[in-house]
């Protein structure tokens, strides 16, 4: 039996120069098994934190003799481990986003939700490593017990946050800090913006602060802002009762509702219109929202991570963004760089995008030749990671030998977007025929090509894929991948002339 000399209880601190509120929070945490001192003053706290260490430190905004925000900054000018949460007044929403930029794990707002307070808390003192639960202390029903499961430090979450962060492929400097930052910020209920050119993977920065944070074990839910018709919006996000509009049925839960103990990830925020940026903004300040047709708030419990290729200082200035909200989401930002700024992973990249189309089509996994590697690094690739994997894409539908490399005309390496010329040889005609006209389109001329050779092959068999595969060097499985994606019809009965694959 564990004695209690061996029990790790979390130490809390309490700052707060309101007696009646100091004395609720205090019993509150004490019914849930922390230890807890108190201190009505910045001086008081400081004497304190000159004396020992705590796990969690709570304290009000405005005390007599100063901020609270002096004491995250004492923290983390000395490097101490306290998890900083903040009380601030009621709607005091710079106050919010001041002391989350000063450091603070969370905030809460006056009046103090005693639920949101334990759970606050319960999350603070997991990223710790210890709780009530399990120090082997009771605890009440309104607790949000930690497990190791939950625990951001445990074998399991390591790994799954180490996973994501892989999947952000790339070594170079760049990327390296990035990955850094995402480690570093991932702890905090602090809101990001992760921003970026399309294609640059700014979803997966996303995945990645969700699965290093205290949250790892709860949902992810994405949403696209600029997919949703407008007059949708509301009912997606907060959810909406049963009869609040023709076809409402039955209650539904919202983006909000769904991602609860969780990380919502709001993907394109800068093309939500502003009608809806409103209601945003209060549901992220006040943590609260009222699902469309019901007369009571649900009290929300999210971290936001927002993303979007548009520069929002601009869209402010042009009054298409408001300023309010950009400043309540741009706690801390994310860059992702673009390809071109990070050419030394590009072979990386190459790599594990052939490694998931190969799997995709059935496919070995072809290698790329330093030739081409050269020729992708003077490609604009405005699109990005998304469109290096389109030209890969159709590389590799084009190679017969499993090494991907320039073709005989000279054609790959380059995107549309890169050429200026002619309109692309027509469906019909000798394969074989030199590229005389630069292609508009480079991916839409590769296709035609592809679809020319498949479907004279396919005529020349009639039909039988199983022996134009052959004649093509490729499986059943892959000329059946490359014939549904270019969409070529077969004749009626085509499916009999196949031999048993």
């Amino acid at each position: 039996m564990t004695t209690s000399s061996a029990i790790r209880h979390p130490h809390i601190l309490v700052v707060d120069d309101e007696p009646d509120l100091r004395t609720l929070y205090e019993l509150t945490l004490l019914r849930e098994g922390y230890h807890v001192d108190t201190a009505a003053t910045l001086s008081e706290a400081r004497q304190h934190l000159a004396q020992q260490r705590f796990d969690v430190l709570i304290t009000d905004m405005r005390l007599p003799d100063g901020m609270g925000t002096a004491l995250l900054e004492q923290v983390r000018n000395q490097q101490r481990s306290e998890r900083c949460i903040v009380i601030t007044a009621y709607g005091s929403a710079v106050n919010a986003v001041e002391s989350l930029k000063a450091g603070a794990f969370d905030y809460l707002t006056k009046p103090v939700d005693l639920k949101q307070f334990r759970s606050v808390i319960s999350a603070a003192t997991r990223t710790q490593g210890v709780s009530p639960a399990e120090a082997g202390t009771p605890v009440s029903s309104g607790f949000i017990p930690a497990r190791a499961r939950d625990d951001p430090t445990s074998a399991s979450s390591r790994s799954a946050g180490a996973l994501a962060l892989q999947r952000m492929v790339g070594e170079s400097v760049v990327m390296r800090l990035v990955k850094e930052r995402i480690t570093k910020v991932a702890r905090s209920m602090a809101p990001v913006l992760v921003r970026g050119e399309s294609g640059t993977g700014k979803e997966l920065a996303a995945t990645a602060l969700h699965a290093n944070s205290h949250r790892s074990q709860g949902p992810f839910v994405a949403v696209n802002c600029s997919a949703i018709p407008e007059a949708l919006l509301e009912s997606e996000f907060f959810g909406a009762k049963k009869g609040a509009y023709t076809g409402a049925s039955h209650d539904r839960d919202g983006f909000f509702q769904a991602a609860r103990g969780g990380t919502l990830f709001l993907d394109e925020i800068g093309d939500l219109p502003l009608a809806m940026q409103s209601k945003l903004l209060r549901a992220i300040q006040e943590r609260r929202a009222r699902p469309v047709g019901s007369t009571q708030e649900d009290m929300l419990d999210v971290r936001i991570v927002s993303a979007t290729h548009k520069d929002l200082s601009v869209e402010v200035q042009a009054g298409r963004f408001r300023q309010d909200l950009y400043y309540r989401l741009n706690v801390i930002d994310i860059v992702m760089p673009p390809l071109r700024e990070r050419l030394s992973d590009l072979p990386a990249l190459c790599d594990a995008l052939l490694a998931r189309i190969a799997a995709e089509s059935g496919q070995a996994v072809p290698t790329v030749s330093q030739a081409m590697l050269d020729q992708l690094s003077l490609d604009p690739l405005r699109g990005n990671v998304r469109e290096l994997e389109n030209l890969l894409h159709r590389a590799m539908a084009l190679s017969t030998d499993g090494v991907l490399g320039l073709l005989d005309d000279g054609e790959l390496g380059f995107s549309g977007e890169a050429w200026a010329g002619t309109s692309a040889a027509p469906l019909t005609g000798d394969v074989s025929q030199e590229l005389r006209d630069i292609p508009h389109n480079l991916q839409e001329h590769l296709d035609q090509q592809e679809r020319v050779i498949l479907v004279r092959t396919l005529q020349e068999t009639g039909f039988n894929r199983t022996a134009a595969a052959a004649r093509l060097g490729l499986s059943l499985r892959q000329i059946r991948y490359r014939i549904a994606r270019l969409n070529i019809d077969a004749p009626q009965g085509g499916d009999a002339n196949d031999e048993a694959g």
